[in-house]
């Protein structure tokens, strides 16, 4: 009793991980997946957040390579200095730097920006419009999972999981359900059963009592009835 209890505890709990952390991660990268095969010059947002991997260590040690960013939707003109950005670079790639100025040439905004973990500077300058959102919130690690995610053979493997966990769960679940379905039809056949002895029993009193019944009036004697003569009346209508 106590192993089935410990084996439905860990199937909940199963159950449980897979809702709350696989199926909506799943979800988001395939959304995701959705997106840039569609618009591939867009960067996939959900709600207008759009996560980001990061694939080096110029922003360490906020920032580390392999951790997954967040960045917001926002107006350029909001920015200021010391605001941590992602924006694409010469060759369309996305960075996430840090604003260290901000400058105007021929009364166009610029920003200059510059990873944490560099040296230097960055060598071109940003525009208002290579900005894809200002950086909100990171989680460490993760960013390397989303990419282990991205590939075909693990989104597979992960449907597999989620299916498996839900088969052995939902079976779980129904063995308990047989089970108790079982215990009360034992229960039910037990009343049953003793309603029936106990309508036989009160029919074999029943029976016993009018046997008895009859045996005590067959063991009466029986009271004798003397016969009277018809008297004769006399011819001539007097009685002697």
């Amino acid at each position: 009793m106590k192993e089935k209890k410990n084996l439905k505890k860990i199937s909940n709990i199963l159950i449980i991980v897979a809702c709350i952390v696989l199926v909506p991660v799943l979800i988001m990268n395939l959304w995701i997946i959705i997106q840039s095969k569609t618009k591939p010059d867009v960067i996939p947002s959900i709600f207008g957040y759009k996560p980001f991997i990061v694939l080096s260590g110029s922003m360490e040690t906020e920032i580390h390579k392999g951790d997954l960013i967040v960045a917001k939707n926002i107006d350029p003109s909001l920015l200021k200095v010391d605001d941590v950005i992602a924006f694409r670079d010469a060759e369309n790639t996305v960075t996430t730097h840090r604003i260290i100025d901000m400058v105007n040439n021929d009364d166009v905004p610029y920003f200059i920006t510059k990873g944490d973990n560099n040296s230097s500077q960055d060598q071109n300058l940003v525009e208002y419009g290579d900005v894809e959102g200002l950086y909100v919130f990171k989680i460490p690690g993760f960013g390397t999972i989303m990419n282990k995610l991205s590939e075909p053979t693990t989104i597979i493997i992960i449907i597999l999981l989620i299916t498996m966990i839900f088969v052995i769960g939902f079976s779980i679940s129904n063995k308990k359900q047989q089970e108790l379905e079982r215990k009360e039809y034992l229960e039910y056949k037990k009343l049953k059963e003793e309603e029936a002895k106990k309508a036989e029993e009160e029919k074999a009193s029943k029976k016993k009592t009018a046997k008895k019944k009859t045996a005590e009036e067959n063991k009466e004697p029986k009271k004798k009835t003397a016969k009277k003569n018809p008297s004769s009346k006399p011819k001539n209508g007097k009685q002697p």
